[in-house]
């Protein structure tokens, strides 16, 4: 598998470290081997420059140029829906749910134990009817060995 997601102009990354952190921006400008400028016109962010290794890249990329302006960046960020892709991606559906279960109250907690029980134990009820019906089928000849085992 090739490695695709490069930082460039217009990619689209998730700051994962920091005080902006779960926020996404754009790529503006390289700064430097270890930092670049960002701006996140509809995730709240305000232009500013932040350490590579707080970012994660993600496949998402917007068509701007070198150093574009905030309202080039939103422009362009409305024009290719980056915030409806972001949601319909696994990655973002992943991090909402880690936010509901960490939102989870001991009660819900509770409930939620109990409606797995009860999902499992249907599975199982199911799972004794199809061995059941499975049984009462004739066994399958064994295999034998055609050449004596002579040692």
């Amino acid at each position: 598998m090739v490695y695709n997601r490069f930082v460039e102009i217009g990619r689209v990354a998730y700051i994962a470290v920091g005080p902006e952190k779960g926020k996404l921006c754009a790529i503006v400008d390289v700064i430097d081997q270890n930092r670049a400028l960002v701006d996140g016109p509809c995730s709240g962010l305000t232009r500013q420059q932040i350490n590579f290794k707080q970012l994660h890249l993600t496949k998402l990329i917007i068509p701007i140029g070198h150093g574009a302006r905030m309202g080039t960046v939103r422009k362009a960020w409305e024009k290719v829906n980056i915030t409806q892709k972001w949601s319909e991606s696994t990655w973002a559906k992943k991090l909402a749910a880690t936010e509901k279960r960490a939102l989870l109250t001991d009660f819900d907690r509770f409930k939620l134990m109990k409606a797995k029980q009860a999902r499992n134990r249907l599975i199982t009820i199911e799972l004794g009817k199809l061995k059941k019906t499975v049984k009462g089928e004739p066994p399958k000849p064994k295999r034998r060995n055609k050449k004596p085992n002579n040692k």
